[in-house]
């Protein structure tokens, strides 16, 4: 599990700005549990959650899901804005 990324986690209920690098693994946090939002810490043990797996092809910055609602998973849609 690689964690090694530009992150902005100023708010983690709301889209994280992340840059992930080309040819690398990435776990998404499904759970909301994880202290390294928006990426798997491993703090959905003893859950039915199970982390996402996240490859790129090349170098990008992208907005991953903080709030965990999203119906693009991981990519933030702004659920965490609708009621």
């Amino acid at each position: 599990m690689s964690t090694t990324v530009s992150t902005n986690t100023a708010r983690t209920d709301g889209p994280i700005e992340v840059t992930l690098e080309a040819t690398k693994e990435y776990w998404w946090c499904t759970c909301g549990r994880s202290r390294s939002q928006p990426f798997c810490d491993g703090s959905h043990d003893g859950t039915d959650h199970r982390p996402a797996r996240l490859n790129v092809e090349e170098t990008r910055t992208v907005w991953l899901c903080g709030c965990k609602r999203t119906g693009a998973a991981p990519y933030c849609d702004g659920s965490h804005d609708r009621s």
